[in-house]
């Protein structure tokens, strides 16, 4: 694998908010969101939205998902792109600690707020989501082809 790419992957996951989840219905039918998100070891995506949302209920119907993460603002001919397949579904409750401390530790690190598990159970509006990635790849620019990487725990990875 080549480390470099890795890590202009791994900069470009740690330096934008929001990535982009695309979802699929029962039939096929496509659907893409931005959301802000958390991870943990560039593997696991954790973000939260309302269970009736529209890329929630796919997620319920159809696990498979995809994600692109990448800078919206840099000039024409010069983007770069993370993408993963993926699995997603809600957090259960055996996993829910772990990711309310990645959420929570992305969320202060942008000034934000941290979560707790009222904000994501019960009655609250909101729940917390995760999706591990199956395999990662990087767009380094509109002249080189998709490099597949390996991404995870180790930042040797």
């Amino acid at each position: 694998m080549d480390t470099g790419s890795a890590r202009v992957a791994r900069g470009l996951i740690d330096a934008n908010p929001y990535l982009t989840l695309a979802t699929a219905d029962r039939d096929g039918r496509p659907w893409a969101s931005p959301v802000w998100f958390a991870h943990d070891r560039y593997a696991s995506f954790y973000w939260v939205s309302a269970p009736d949302s529209r890329h929630s209920r796919n997620i319920a119907e159809r696990a498979q998902v995809a994600i692109v993460i990448f800078d919206s603002t840099v000039p024409v001919g010069s983007g770069q792109a993370v993408y993963a397949d993926a699995e997603a579904a809600q957090v259960g409750e055996d996993e829910l600690a772990r990711a309310i401390e990645v959420l929570s530790r992305r969320s202060e690190a942008h000034g934000a707020r941290a979560w707790t598990a009222a904000d994501v159970t019960g009655p609250a509006a909101l729940r917390l989501y995760r999706a591990v990635a199956t395999e990662h790849s990087l767009v380094e620019s509109a002249q080189h082809p998709r490099t597949a990487l390996r991404l995870g725990g180790d930042a040797s990875s």
